[in-house]
């Protein structure tokens, strides 16, 4: 694990750096990311069609191996998409 993993956690992927509330808002549905290298980070997924869900995403990064690429991420099987706290 480098450093910068523990402040991606929680935060909402395209949040600014210097955000001083990077968290996930009430009443959105967010997904989490796993298995890349945006790991920790939630997509705000809340106005998102079941399809665009189900197809997955890919993410401009400067965190992987080539900066200023995509990563990519596909949901996992059976996941519950449940709305934020609030």
């Amino acid at each position: 694990m480098y450093g910068g993993e523990q402040l991606l956690n929680g935060r909402v992927y395209g949040a600014e750096h210097d955000d001083p509330h990077p968290g996930p808002l009430p009443h959105r549905t967010y997904a989490e990311l796993v298995g890349g290298p945006l790991d920790g980070l939630l997509v705000d997924i809340h106005e998102w069609q079941t399809e665009e869900v189900d197809d997955g995403v890919a993410l401009a990064t400067e965190l992987s191996r080539w900066p200023g690429g995509r990563t990519l991420y596909d949901p996992r099987p059976g996941e519950p998409r449940t709305p934020a706290p609030g």
